[in-house]
């Protein structure tokens, strides 16, 4: 078989979930009010870059798989932090649904608008992970290299708080805040990095099963292929009568 065509990576699911991943992203970030000073941004705003490069490059080059494979993992152990650091340390598991039905419409589209970047768009980008290929492309020691962009996030920030004491947002997330916490922040630190270290080896680790997953498949579509010749000719001869 040749190279697939443009008409066949259209045909594609995966081309469409990125497609849809782009503008759910694009959407969130165009809708409310943003600063570069938040983790949630920038791993939105790589989310819609890197997914918005995967779908040029699909077509592009014709292929049904995503570009970069340890970047892609990267990108998506960051947005699952970007969910996980929202769901749980920000809003302490409180469901987001009452707000974005606020009588305020502002407020509402607020609300809406950080659902699709704590939540929806998260949840895209694990699912793109876990359910297109490739896979068995990444290595357990590339979670420490994903480790390096949120850590600097977070010497960066505290350098910047420093220097610039006066800024509106100083401390863009209480655990970033030596002011209130003083000694304090050292733990709150330590706990966030090592949870995102378990984050960063579960991707990994959906990684591999999802390859092998795979591998099993190909194994079982391979053996049913070869099985079918051998029954067809095992088959008993027609009895004439």
């Amino acid at each position: 078989m040749g190279e697939p065509t443009v008409r066949a990576v259209l045909r594609t699911p995966q081309f469409w979930w990125r497609v849809a991943i782009v503008f759910a992203c694009a959407l969130g970030l165009m809708s409310g009010e943003r600063r570069l000073a938040y983790f949630t941004t920038q791993s939105n705003v790589i989310v819609v870059a890197y997914f918005a490069v995967a779908v040029f490059w699909m077509l592009r080059r014709r292929r049904t798989d995503a570009p970069a494979p340890v970047l892609r993992g990267g990108v998506t152990l960051w947005i699952v932090i970007t969910g996980l650091v929202s769901h749980v340390l920000l809003n302490q598991g409180a469901s987001p649904f009452p707000g974005m039905a606020d009588p305020d419409a502002a407020v509402a589209l607020a609300n809406q608008s950080l659902f699709i970047l704590h939540y929806a768009v998260p949840a895209m980008v694990l699912l793109d992970w876990v359910l297109f290929p490739p896979h068995g492309m990444v290595r357990w020691r590339d979670a420490g290299w994903w480790m390096l962009y949120p850590v600097a996030y977070g010497a960066i920030t505290l350098v910047r708080a420093a220097v610039f004491p006066t800024v509106s947002d100083r401390f863009p997330y209480p655990f970033l805040d030596y002011v209130d916490l003083g000694a304090g922040v050292v733990v709150s630190l330590l706990r966030v990095v090592a949870v995102m270290a378990v984050l960063a080896v579960g991707v990994v680790a959906l990684d591999k099963l999802a390859a092998a997953f795979t591998r099993r498949r190909v194994d079982e579509r391979r053996y049913d292929a070869d099985e079918r010749p051998r029954d067809a000719d095992e088959a008993p001869d027609a009895v004439s009568v």
